[in-house]
């Protein structure tokens, strides 16, 4: 397992990097092609950081006020799977629900009580992120952890995007079966990315590689045993993966 850069459109390669990503970049002069390779999840983060009801529709449709403040909870990292891996649906739940999101990747080390306006710097790029859910279990619990823990809830690639010049206004959109459920734009967000950014970094320090989720529009539902769900983002691509019962 390692770390690359993907390079071209048409045929695209991927360059083996030394070492991680982030500073300077140094290749080991390996490469291949981007079909003949396993893409894993991109990042494995100290931590998630996730944000709820940061689009009003989606606050509304589980009945819901829109906070005042950005509302934070923590996915573990062993809840991330990569593109084309299953989510498994636990037994202690009947209502497991999809919750497509614009996931940012810090890059900058040690990153404390950012301000707003310096936000930008702090980010690594941005990647595609499955904000899974025990929806009957955060009802039952009132607080998220439980429902939002479980092993393979946090779908996270296929890549992080190092060059999206803009994403207040990026279409994010979820498909099961080839149906879409969710379809949003970012501009909808009640705290854009440098709020969120900033926001989390006064309560804890993030590191490189630290994952902020931000929020997912209207249109969760449940997912099945056998279904396959894509989120897309426009800029990024897609993320898809497969749903099967516990195993």
């Amino acid at each position: 397992m390692s770390f690359g850069v993907v390079e071209g459109t048409e045929s695209p390669i991927v360059k083996e990097l030394e070492g991680h990503p982030f500073g300077r970049l140094t290749f080991t002069g390996q490469s291949w092609a981007l079909a003949d390779v396993r893409l894993l999840a991109p990042m494995l983060p100290s931590k998630i950081v996730c944000v709820g009801r940061n689009y009003a529709d989606h606050a509304k449709e589980l009945g819901n006020d829109v906070p005042d403040e950005p509302l934070l909870f923590l996915k573990p990292s062993t809840t991330i799977i990569g593109p084309n891996e299953a989510i498994s649906l636990p037994p202690q739940s009947q209502q497991v629900e999809h919750e497509a999101e614009l996931a940012v990747v810090i890059g900058l080390p040690g990153a404390r009580k950012v301000g707003r306006a310096e936000a930008e710097q702090a980010i690594f790029g941005y990647t595609i992120a499955n904000d899974v859910t025990a929806r009957d279990l955060q009802k039952k619990d009132v607080q998220f952890t439980r429902a939002k823990s479980f092993d393979s809830f946090c779908p996270l690639g296929p890549w992080i995007e190092t060059e999206l010049a803009n994403v207040a206004d990026v279409e994010v959109r979820c498909e099961v079966n080839d149906e879409v459920r969710q379809l949003g734009r970012t501009k909808d967000m009640v705290f854009d990315v440098p709020t969120l950014v900033s926001y989390v970094s006064h309560v804890m320090t993030l590191l490189p590689g630290d994952v902020i989720l931000t929020g997912t529009p209207a249109g969760v539902d449940a997912l099945r045993a056998g279904d396959s769900v894509t989120v897309s983002i426009e800029g990024i691509g897609a993320l898809t993966n497969k749903v099967v019962s516990y195993e």
